[in-house]
C-alpha cells in the first residue's frame, strides 16, 4: 500500500481572512491581481514562485502583504524584525491569511530592495554585518548568503535590482539550492533571467487581475526578446 500523499510545502495558499473585510473602491483592493487574491485566493508552488508583470500591477504589493503576514519585517528582516524607518505598506497584510504545514520551526527573510539600505544601517547599529561597505549588488548577494542559508519561506522584492547579469545567474543558484533543500521562496520581478528558473511556478499580474502562466508566453519576455533583436524599431520613435 503507497504512503498517504504528504504535502511538503511550508506555505501551501494565500488567502483572506476569515471575516476580513476590504472596500472594494479603495486601494489596494482596486488593483485587479490583489482584487483576484482576496477573492479566490493564491497556491504558492513547491520551490519558488515569482510575480511578474508591469509596474502597478500589484506584485511588490503582495510580496510585501505576505511577508508581513508571515511575520517578516515589511522593510525588510528576518521574522518578527523590529526595523522600521518609514511605514508605507499597505493594509492588506490584515486581511491576508497563509495556510501553512503546520509544526515546522519558523525561519524567513524579507529581501525589499527599495528599503535594504535602511536594514543595513540597523544591522550595523545593532552590531551586525557592515553592509554598508560593500557595493550594492556585493550587498545583496551577501545578505542572501547570511540570511537565506536554512529551511524557511523567503519573500524577495525585486532582487535583481542591484545585481549584474552574472550575479543574477548567482542567485537563480542560490534560490535552486534553497527549493532543494525545502525552502519556498516567492519573488517579485522584472527580470526575465530570473524567472526562467527551472522548475518555478509564475504568475502574471496585470490590469486583467493574475493567472499562471508559462515563461515563454510572459509579456516580460516577448517584450525584451523583441528589443534585443532589433532596438531601432523601439528607439526611432523615441528619438524621432
Amino acid at each position: 500500500m503507497s504512503p498517504p500523499f504528504s504535502d511538503a510545502r511550508l506555505v501551501r495558499r494565500i488567502q483572506s481572512a476569515r471575516d476580513a473585510a476590504w472596500d472594494r473602491s479603495a486601494w489596494p483592493a482596486t488593483v485587479p491581481a490583489v482584487a483576484h487574491v482576496l477573492d479566490a485566493g493564491l497556491e504558492l508552488g513547491p520551490g519558488v514562485t515569482f510575480l511578474v508583470g508591469e509596474n502597478g500591477t500589484g506584485k511588490s504589493t503582495l510580496v510585501e502583504a505576505v511577508a508581513a503576514a508571515y511575520g517578516l519585517g515589511p522593510e525588510g528582516g528576518t521574522v518578527h524584525s523590529a526595523h522600521s524607518t518609514f511605514r508605507s505598506e499597505s493594509a492588506l497584510a490584515d486581511l491576508l491569511t497563509l495556510v501553512q504545514r503546520p509544526g515546522v520551526p519558523r525561519w524567513g527573510f524579507f529581501l525589499r530592495a527599495e528599503t535594504m539600505h535602511g536594514y543595513y544601517t540597523f544591522q550595523h547599529e545593532s552590531g551586525g554585518p557592515d553592509f554598508h561597505s560593500m557595493s550594492h549588488g556585493e550587498s545583496f548577494l551577501a545578505v542572501i548568503e547570511s540570511y537565506m542559508g536554512r529551511t524557511g519561506f523567503y519573500c524577495l522584492d525585486e532582487p535583481e535590482a542591484a545585481l549584474s547579469f552574472n550575479s543574477t545567474l548567482a542567485l537563480m543558484g542560490v534560490l535552486g539550492e534553497l527549493a532543494d533543500a525545502g525552502s519556498q521562496v516567492l519573488c517579485a520581478t522584472h527580470s526575465p533571467v530570473l524567472a526562467s528558473l527551472p522548475g518555478a511556478v509564475i504568475y502574471e499580474t496585470s490590469d486583467d487581475g493574475i493567472r499562471r502562466a508559462e515563461w515563454e508566453e510572459l509579456d516580460l519576455v516577448i517584450n525584451w526578446r523583441s528589443y534585443l533583436n532589433a532596438p531601432e524599431r523601439y528607439l526611432r520613435h523615441l528619438f524621432s
